[in-house]
């Protein structure tokens, strides 16, 4: 069985407070995107020779993987503690950029309890996948039911985990385009939290996505850019050139490193594959269910 996992931007992000067991309370607003990996699974005999019950190949990436430290495979681990898992083989090719503020690991691993779920007849719950998905990551319980194709954003709160669909005029942005950028740098989630003063935002994302979207410039923020964009000043220039190309809204997403633009037509975008940057342009429906 295959599944696609798929990624997503953050439409604000506010970082609001620290919690006392050491992670932070956000406000943000999840939108999947059709960019995705492809993870696959087979169960194997247990006559096939391996040391462990899960194993885990990875293509689509130039990066070392310790099977044990990727999150697919702590999924497995995860559900194998209460349910009978036989032993599988894994596939898992990489479409997101890993260290990109999209949710790719999150994604491969919420996939990954769904999938099992589907081929072992686990008759989990979507709220039990998630309950499961939250303790691999704050925003892998997102991506439990994330469909690019049928896109329903999430307005997140708590570390990312509490989840409300969220209604709002998105039919003003069909027929826009996503520009995506990464460029060949990359951001740890500790890092981009530490250089945070969490506090209290004078308006929601909410509030702010409801509101015309040639003032999200005004009104949308994402926090972790100013100490980000500080210490990788390419990031600022990647934004200050989608808003100079045209954008109607800019932002990075996550903790970053990819920042997007929304656009009313197709820009040129040579410039950053000339630099040799991960760039993606994708027409977007931006419609719910």
């Amino acid at each position: 069985m295959i599944i696609f996992p798929p990624a997503k931007i953050n439409l604000g992000l506010n970082i609001v407070e620290r919690r006392t067991d050491g992670y932070h309370n956000i406000e943000t607003v999840f939108y999947p995107i059709p960019v995705t990996d492809a993870l696959e699974i087979h169960s194997m005999s247990r006559d096939f020779p391996l040391d462990t019950s899960c194993c885990l190949k990875v293509t689509g990436t130039d990066e070392l993987c310790d099977e044990r430290k990727n999150l697919v495979f702590k999924a497995y681990e995860l559900l194998a503690k209460d349910y009978a898992l036989p032993r599988v083989f894994t596939h898992l090719h990489k479409g997101i950029p890993s260290q990109a503020g999209m949710g790719g690991g999150s994604s491969d691993a919420a996939c990954m309890i769904r999938l099992l779920n589907e081929s072992f007849s686990l008759g989990l719950s979507v709220e039990q996948m998630r309950s499961y998905a939250a303790r691999l990551g704050a925003d892998c319980a997102f991506f439990v039911t994330a469909d690019p194709l049928a896109p329903q954003p999430y307005y997140a709160t708590g570390i990312g985990d509490c989840l409300q669909p969220f209604a709002a005029p998105w039919t003003a942005l069909d027929g826009k385009w996503l520009v995506l950028v990464k460029p060949n740098v990359a951001v740890s989630t500790k890092e981009a939290y530490a250089g945070i003063t969490p506090h209290r935002p004078k308006m929601t994302c909410k509030d702010a996505l409801m509101m015309p979207m040639e003032t999200w410039r005004d009104n949308l923020f994402n926090d972790f850019e100013e100490s980000i964009f500080a210490k990788l000043p390419v990031l600022a220039e990647v934004k200050a050139s989608l808003y100079a190309d045209g954008a109607v809204y800019a932002a990075m997403s996550g903790s970053g490193s990819t920042v997007y633009g929304i656009f009313d037509r197709e820009p040129q975008t040579a410039k950053y594959n000339k630099a040799g940057y991960y760039c993606n342009s994708i027409r977007i429906p931006f419609q719910t269910k």
